[in-house]
């Protein structure tokens, strides 16, 4: 226990946490030059996010790119990119976090490079590959390689920086999107568990790391969490993830060193759970989330990052980040809350809480365990089923009113807001041209390249992937030699395969006590009857990269249960292959779900690819993050209907869906 001078106060004033914004469009010059900005403002750490190509593996001029490319993060093609990237900014003095999986060996190698080429010795540099790839089965869908293959890859990068970057952190397991995807806080820590103890296990059997180093391995392992508004329960969530941490890692793989056990975490409060609805209660929100991370001194997060008051209405601006970092920077710097030792020690209420979430959590992590590990969890569809059950039941007591979202389902009259006034302008926007710019650099960047030199450090690649050698090596010499992302995915894609995951829709509950859902299943029936067909068919498409099936999957659910039969192939399609599935399968009804921002190529591309195929009369209806002025001109260019966040009644979303198809064929 800490020393507490006479006052209760501590001796000395707790250093801040590391404060970043996730940061990160349009090209890698245009990057750079907002984290110049944002570290002038007293930001401590980088949080780069990287465009949706970068983080599937693909290059800009890439079919699957389109519409993609700058949008929710900075595309990065090559070496070259990844210079620009951080030009200017001496890497070796700062703490950069990577939110990058498939490929973070890739992203990795080009970083090393860069700080190499500053002149920085590997040893000093500082900071975080996301690296967790289980997750991106079950939520965020950039996975590209099936899980073995790409737990081999995490296990290399560990055993790489263990060796040449002993202060990096080379994966950081991420629990973040597995309560977006509907984890409850028990779920959140007993899947995350899970995923560490198939890494360790990964790193452990590769023989790559003498048993003696485990501990060193178990220090660099650190976590990245989702912070919701229920900040008490977070702040017991926390404490609940140290303790299982500390069992684990003592009892499982024998780290004796308690200082090597203690879990350590960066979170970003919970983005999903901000509103397009009143979006300035966002900030209250961000407020209290940050609170659930940073009150709790024995828990307190290592690094923190928070979204944007206007992330449900587009990209934010830098005066939105800026914004964000002032409500850290005021927490730490104006507040007492750092001159305290741990508010809740001793606390009756909080260690009854904690208790409760160690017991449910390891219940999950032992049936987890039990069935084989996370691995087999994600194969069989187990892991996806549960998520999609539990958000499907947080959405029913959403709908209910049983739990209440201001502005939302409570609370809803309001006067004009101010930050939204400005409509477009109220969010950053993506200059079209970015696309054709990385276009036409990625072919010059070929085009410029020893051809030679590329061939031989792919041909090497793919040798050493068809072994159990460390792919490092190799990696390194594809950035050296100039290959790009697509070209060391591709080459890995020929070795490993790829992986498309399962939807988890077969186990999903149904509605429950829904009292609407008899009308519109009547609905249903009826329309199909005049008709002349058996049930309505609603295809549910996910076009180009954008992985966040949660919606798509939660309207395929309740359509379901409305009594559709629904089409859904997972994610990652291109507009041919919806296209093709649209007319193969002589569905009703296509609907399209779009969160990236690339709904004005993807869903026109659809559109185009309809009218080619003889069935210009299907209606097509589209659902994401859509400004405004966007659902006009989707609407104008022939999209039946447009959902946005604020539109969360499903059942009226399905009731709406049967309108469509009845006025697309006539009916009254």
């Amino acid at each position: 226990m800490d020393e507490k001078a006479p006052s209760g106060r501590l001796p000395e004033r707790d250093r801040p946490w590391v404060m970043r914004t996730y940061a990160g469009h349009s090209s890698a010059t245009a990057t750079n030059a907002l984290f110049r900005r944002n570290l002038a403002k007293g930001q401590t750490g980088l949080s780069v996010a990287f465009d949706l190509p970068t983080q599937t593996g693909y290059d800009p001029d890439h079919e699957l790119a389109a519409g993609e490319v700058g949008r929710v993060g900075v595309p990065v093609a090559h070496l070259g990119d990844m210079r620009a990237l951080f030009e200017g900014i001496p890497l070796a003095e700062m703490n950069t976090s990577m939110t990058i999986n498939a490929p973070a060996m890739w992203l990795l190698g080009l970083y090393g490079t860069v700080a190499a080429e500053q002149g920085a010795e590997l040893s000093r540099c500082a900071g975080t590959t996301q690296n967790d790839i289980i997750k991106e089965y079950l939520s965020r869908g950039t996975h590209i390689f099936p899980p073995a293959a790409s737990l081999r890859l995490t296990a290399d990068v560990i055993a790489y920086t263990l060796r040449e970057m002993p202060k990096w952190n080379p994966v950081n397991i991420c629990s973040y999107h597995l309560q977006e995807a509907g984890a409850t806080p028990v779920q959140e820590v007993g899947f995350a568990l899970a995923t560490a103890v198939a890494v360790l296990d990964a790193v452990r059997d590769s023989g790559q790391v003498p048993a003696e180093r485990m501990g060193d391995v178990v220090q660099r392992i650190s976590f990245f969490i989702n912070a919701g508004v229920r900040f008490v329960e977070e702040i017991a969530k926390m404490r609940a993830f140290g303790a299982l941490w500390d069992e684990i890692t003592r009892d499982r793989y024998g780290v004796e060193n308690a200082k090597q056990r203690r879990f350590r975490y960066g979170v970003q409060v919970n983005s999903l759970g901000l509103t397009e609805a009143q979006p300035e209660n966002n900030i209250q929100r961000i407020v209290l989330e940050m609170l659930g991370v940073t009150l709790s001194r024995d828990a307190r997060a290592r690094a923190v990052q928070l979204p944007a008051w206007n992330e449900a209405l587009g990209l934010p601006r830098p005066w939105d980040q800026q914004w964000s970092l002032r409500m850290q920077q005021v927490l730490a710097y104006e507040s007492d809350l750092l001159e305290y030792p741990d508010l809740f020690e001793g606390s009756h209420v909080m260690t009854a809480l904690v208790d409760d979430l160690v017991a449910g959590a390891r219940v999950e992590l032992e049936k987890v365990l039990e069935m084989g590990g996370v691995v087999t969890a994600v194969e069989t569809g187990y892991l996806k089923s549960a998520l999609v059950a539990s958000l499907a039941d947080r959405r029913r007591r959403m709908e209910a009113g049983t739990d209440v979202v201001v502005g939302v389902n409570r609370f809803t009259e309001t006067e004009p807001s101010p930050l939204t006034a400005a409509g477009a302008e109220a969010i950053e926007q993506v200059d079209p041209a970015v696309e054709a710019a990385a276009t036409t650099a990625v072919r010059e960047w070929r085009a410029g390249r020893d051809a030679a030199a590329v061939d031989a450090a792919l041909a090497r690649l793919r040798a050493d992937a068809a072994t159990t050698t460390n792919l490092m090596p190799a990696t390194l010499e594809c950035v050296r030699a100039g290959v790009t992302t697509g070209e060391w995915a591709g080459a890995l894609r020929q070795v490993f395969g790829e992986y498309r995951a399962p939807t988890g829709l077969s186990g999903a509950a149904g509605a429950g006590g829904d009292a609407g859902l008899g009308a519109v299943r009547e609905r249903v029936a009826a329309t199909a009857r005049e008709l002349g067909s058996g049930r309505l068919r609603l295809l549910v498409g996910k076009p180009g990269l954008d992985g966040h099936s949660n919606g798509a999957e939660q309207i395929a659910v309740r359509a379901r249960d409305a009594g559709f039969e629904v089409v859904y192939q997972g994610i990652r399609l291109t507009a041919g292959q919806i296209v093709a599935a649209a007319v193969e399968e002589d569905v009703d009804l296509v609907g399209l779900s779009v969160l990236s921002g690339s709904h004005l190529a993807a869903v026109p591309a659809v559109l185009d690819g309809l009218r080619a195929a003889g069935r210009a009369d299907l209606p097509v209806v589209v659902g994401g993050i859509i400004p405004a002025a966007d659902a006009e001109a989707l609407r104008a260019a022939g999209v039946a209907r447009v959902f946005t966040p604020k539109d969360f009644a499903l059942t009226g979303i399905i009731d709406d869906l049967v309108t469509v198809i009845r006025e697309s064929n006539g009916l009254s």
